[in-house]
């Protein structure tokens, strides 16, 4: 599979496999440029995502805008090494992140001072939870975060019923001991039609704006065990630790990462918050709410990592 125009492909390694990445080195001049160097954006997909799966039109508009930037794909999805497939393990997947930023530092005219952590949805949590006590974190920004497991599903047990959430934890038991046997885990579809009770998403809508931005690495199942991976799914926790700018972006009438958890967060992190009247999947280029959104987080980094004087820190509020 080829980068995107303007990126190239590289792998890094994580642990115990080799993450695939693009990298986008920025345009030529760029106003965020201190000493020749320039801050890089690491980000990755949410929920069972891929990085050809919505998140190279932010990428480009980053780059175009004079950002580096790094997109990669957990071990395991996409175009990464790494078993088992299709396994959610959000221990591993901070991890990655930790990885990609050392990725990134290496890269030529990076600023390995000034990393700028981009997450949307549970990538967004995961952003908040590897910034946390960092100095060289130079700008978070969480897109529709997922930061609070346990509000999750509340959310879901409203939307589902008490019986679909009974049958989903025991298939990620059943799961989760397959796995420990050495046999083939138990899949569930990410994204389905409503009533759908062998998906993790089914909210109206959601299967079609999931495939409007699926890339060809994107596979539509993952590991059933996630569902005992997601209830303590806690990045609120470290948000009051993350010494650097953050951005919250909050979809009002989100299905999917609860919109309440997300205002509490935001404000334990001290956070600048945008609301948008939409869903979850109405941030992704070719909804409406893509345009403001990227075009919000350009001016926030922008104001906080373009000095009139020539010197911006990491921590900078």
């Amino acid at each position: 599979m080829t980068a995107p125009d303007g990126a190239t492909t590289l792998r890094f390694r994580s642990a115990d496999a080799d993450c695939d990445a693009w990298f986008f080195p920025g345009t030529e001049s760029s106003t965020f440029e201190i000493d020749g160097k320039r801050p890089v954006v690491v980000m990755a997909h949410g929920f069972a995502g891929t990085k050809d799966s919505g998140l190279a039109p932010y990428a480009e508009r980053f780059a175009a805008a004079g950002l580096a930037v790094l997109a990669f794909d957990y071990r395991g999805f996409g175009l990464s090494g790494g078993e088992p497939r299709q396994e959610i393990s959000l221990e591993r997947q901070a991890d990655d992140y930790r990885a990609a930023i050392v990725a990134a530092k290496a890269q030529p005219g990076v600023d390995p001072d000034r990393i700028i952590l981009w997450g949307v949805s549970q990538s967004g949590g995961h952003a908040l939870t590897v910034a946390a006590d960092r100095t060289d974190v130079a700008a978070v920004i969480a897109v529709v975060p997922l930061v609070n497991g346990l509000a999750a599903g509340r959310v879901a047990y409203a939307q589902v019923g008490g019986a679909a959430i009974a049958r989903s934890t025991a298939t990620a038991v059943a799961s989760s001991v397959a796995r420990r046997l050495g046999r083939a885990p138990k899949m569930m579809r990410v994204v389905g039609e409503p009533g759908d009770v062998g998906a993790a998403l089914t909210a109206p809508g959601y299967l079609e704006s999931y495939r409007a931005i699926a890339g060809p690495s994107w596979r539509n199942e993952v590991d059933a065990s996630v569902g005992l991976e997601i209830g303590s799914f806690r990045a609120d926790k470290h948000a009051d630790r993350v010494d650097a700018p953050v951005l919250f972006q909050i979809a009002d009438f989100d299905s999917a990462a609860p919109p309440h958890a997300a205002s509490k967060t935001a404000f334990k992190a001290r956070a600048e918050v945008r609301h948008y009247p939409c869903d979850h999947f109405d941030i992704f280029a070719g909804n409406d709410y893509f345009e403001p959104c990227i075009a919000h987080e350009i001016r926030f980094l922008t104001r906080h990592l373009v000095s009139t004087s020539g010197v911006v820190g990491a921590g900078t509020r």
